[in-house]
């Protein structure tokens, strides 16, 4: 009898346990973790775009549950750096890795190494030379170059001469940009581009340059800066050099830098991007692949022409002014 009651004991102690196992079992199949999710891009902290781009990952990484790691070198220029830690994070084998490759060729042996590796790939901001990744999140950059092109065009005389001041040269964002740019200056009549210079995305680097060629060129009537940095430091030389308003600037992008250079004439108009979408989009794209949707080749996502006319507008405010968290 007692024998019998201790089974008994031991069969109802069992049953909430079995349920229980029972139950995680189910749940674990229904419920797989948590998505990981790597997003390699150019650079950290270089400049406000990367900031304003890995915010909007952060704000959907939070929205859609997933974890997220970002990596990436201190500066544009560092591609071998890049390249390292995207080795890596093949090798930690997330459920997707998000990319804005520093070099539009240096980067195809890591897409190739994901497609392998079995990886989901988005691209986002700058592509890889080759079918890789299931979608490219970025800007219009041979339109954006355009946008730019025409802003400049409109405002030189009938003859000019412009330089183009670039940035890290091989990314597919300054080859598409520089593209753009020249298709329209051209086809302009009596335009002679007299170069194109790479600043290595450094400010300081965008300043030496212009300010050199300024002094070899005065019969420079424009320049197209075609990142924040070359911007920047292209605007310094042409106020330091008492060259405000002979010669025309048009950039890309938008720091509190180029807001000032605006509200001084040194700089005529600015195409600013949208990194946030950028960045949100990327994770939202990342995490629909995983779970099996079929995705656009392409999303792009628009730019906008903002001068010292347009830059009071509420809605241009945003784009001058994009919250990043501290």
């Amino acid at each position: 009898m007692k024998s019998y009651l201790r089974m008994r004991y031991l069969v109802l102690l069992l049953i909430p346990l079995l349920l229980l196992g029972y139950a995680v079992y189910q749940w674990s199949k229904e419920e797989p973790g948590t998505k990981k999710i790597i997003v390699g891009v150019k650079a950290l902290d270089e400049n406000e775009f990367w900031r304003v781009l890995i915010e909007g990952v952060n704000t959907a990484s939070r929205e859609f549950g997933v974890d997220v790691t970002v990596v990436g070198p201190s500066q544009e220029i560092e591609v071998d750096l890049q390249i390292r830690l995207l080795e890596e994070a093949v090798k930690q084998r997330p459920d997707a890795i998000v990319l804005a490759a520093g070099d539009y060729h240096r980067l195809v042996p890591v897409a190739e190494s994901i497609r392998k590796a079995g990886i989901p790939l988005i691209m986002i901001d700058s592509a890889v030379n080759g079918d890789y990744a299931q979608s490219l999140i970025a800007t219009d950059n041979v339109n954006a170059g355009q946008k730019a092109g025409k802003e400049l065009s409109s405002r030189l005389p009938e003859h000019a001469k412009v330089a183009i001041i670039s940035f890290v040269q091989g990314t597919s964002t300054q080859i598409e940009r520089e593209q753009g740019v020249r298709s329209i200056l051209e086809q302009r009549g009596g335009t002679e581009i007299v170069g194109t210079y790479y600043s290595e995305g450094k400010e300081e680097r965008a300043y030496e340059i212009t300010k050199k060629l300024l002094l070899e060129r005065p019969d420079l009537n424009g320049i197209v800066g075609l990142n924040e940095p070359s911007t920047v430091g292209a605007g310094r030389a042409i106020r330091e050099l008492g060259l405000v308003g002979k010669v025309k600037l048009v950039g890309f992008d938008s720091s509190v830098k180029e807001v000032k250079l605006l509200e001084e004439g040194v700089l005529q108009s600015t195409i600013v991007q949208k990194p946030f979408n950028i960045g949100y989009l990327g994770i939202k794209t990342a995490v629909s692949v995983i779970e099996g949707d079929k995705m656009p080749r392409h999303i792009y996502t628009d730019s906008v022409i903002i001068n010292k006319d347009n830059m009071y507008t509420e809605e241009n405010q945003k784009l001058l002014f994009p919250f990043v968290e501290e």
